[in-house]
């Protein structure tokens, strides 16, 4: 039998155990190795044969190690934070064995109800082995009626080698006042990684994220998507830099919806060093058109129902 999520306070029980359903799915604890960690402290973990997870002894964190072959296994590792005025940092290393297939469930979700801002920096670092796969889903998101600020800066590093796949899938949707996402990766021999983030902003929020892949490997690969809705006076930038050092494909896409007073920024950079490097960026930035919108109404919804329905489609 599942085991219940252990309350981190017994008055705040309910808000932490809906920030973990938001951003992981979590109605009770999870089957296989996670790591729950609420308000800067370590509160659940369990470790599987295959994956054990131990905290760092010189800097907060864990570090996560799946053994060699290890197949069809999860790692949950959410991150929730319930106080006002909180500024989390958090350092987390994956060691993925060669030929291991793992998916990874992360993100962090923050209820702030006072008045100073509320804060959570992680980085994660990926060595992945030789022919392994991994998928990680992360998810971001934030909610509190105080005037304090939900704050998110995620950096993840990834090292691919050999044969090597990792498909990562980022999705920010509500409540997030300010991020800076950067991802830097570097993709081996043979190996494929493959990046698909959708951030909705409002309001004032600003967002920025960083892609920059390093294609060393012969026949290295890499799929950069981004979909974006920016509305109220929110900003999005969107920063872009493929290199190809080595016979090699890469291939980076953003879309951007404008509402209302929003602005979005598509800042493409591709550097080829290699004369079989082929890399190629594209961006489309823009309100929703108006056809859209009419074949919709026709049907018998209203003009708000209908932009809902479009960005919903947009952000699947």
């Amino acid at each position: 039998m599942e085991k219940e999520i252990k309350p981190v306070n017994p008055v705040k029980d309910k808000i932490y155990q809906n920030l973990l359903q938001e951003i992981a799915g979590l109605y009770t604890m999870p089957m296989g190795a996670f790591n729950i960690r609420a308000d800067g402290q370590g509160v659940e973990r369990q470790t599987t044969a295959n994956i054990d997870i131990e905290t760092k002894k010189d800097q907060p964190g864990i570090d996560i190690r799946v053994k060699a072959g290890t197949k069809n296994e999860s790692i949950h590792i959410p991150v929730v934070i319930g106080r006002t005025g909180l500024k989390d940092l958090v350092y987390n290393d994956f060691y993925i064995g060669a030929d291991a297939d793992v998916t990874i469930v992360a993100g962090c979700a923050i209820h702030n109800p006072g008045l100073e801002d509320s804060e959570h920096d992680g980085i994660h670092r990926f060595f992945v082995g030789e022919n392994a796969k991994v998928k990680y889903i992360e998810k971001h998101y934030g909610e509190g009626e105080g005037a304090g600020k939900r704050v998110l800066n995620p950096t993840t590093v990834i090292e691919l080698a050999r044969g090597s796949t990792m498909e990562m899938d980022s999705v920010q949707i509500q409540g997030v006042d300010s991020t800076i996402r950067e991802t830097r990766a570097v993709v081996g021999e043979g190996a494929t990684l493959i990046i698909s983030e959708k951030i909705m902003t409002d309001g004032d929020q600003y967002a920025k994220t960083i892609f920059e892949v390093d294609l060393d490997g012969e026949d290295s690969r890499t799929h950069l998507i981004s979909r974006a809705v920016v509305q109220g006076d929110s900003e999005q930038i969107f920063v872009s830099k493929m290199e190809g050092n080595n016979r090699s494909r890469g291939h980076s896409e953003c879309d951007a919806i404008l509402m209302s007073r929003g602005k979005a920024v598509a800042i493409p950079e591709v550097t080829a060093n290699h004369p079989e490097a082929e890399l190629i960026h594209e961006a489309v930035i823009g309100k929703i058109a108006g056809e859209q919108l009419t074949k919709l109404m026709t049907l018998g919804l209203s003009e708000e129902e209908a932009e809902a329905q479009i960005i919903s489609g947009f952000m699947k």
